[in-house]
């Protein structure tokens, strides 16, 4: 096992493990109910942690993830209208059309 990647916020780490699970690569969480130790540990020792369990898969999980805490880089610019999109869009929010 190999620590993938580790978040303040619960969510985003959650969402990391959709993106690695999705093709098939299997991870864990581990500091899911240590919450209540907030005080005793320090915080960061008490963030949630992704791990993948095969570390022949760990390279390929890296570079899935690499853009994943960085949102201004998924950005893209509609090549019909030039409207500014969020990554989450796969068809421009103005005019519909899909991301090239």
């Amino acid at each position: 096992m190999k620590l993938l990647y580790t978040h303040p916020n619960p969510f985003i780490v959650h969402n990391a493990k959709c993106i690695i699970e999705q093709s098939s690569i299997k991870v864990m969480l581990k500091n899911e109910m240590t919450a209540g130790a907030v005080g005793e540990l320090p915080p960061i020792d008490n963030w949630l942690e992704l791990w993948v369990l095969e570390e022949m898969h760990y390279e390929r999980a890296l570079a899935m993830l690499s853009d994943f805490n960085q949102p201004e880089k998924s950005h893209w610019y509609c090549s019909n209208c030039s409207e500014n999109n969020g990554g989450a869009f796969e068809w421009c929010w103005s005019c519909g059309e899909e991301r090239c």
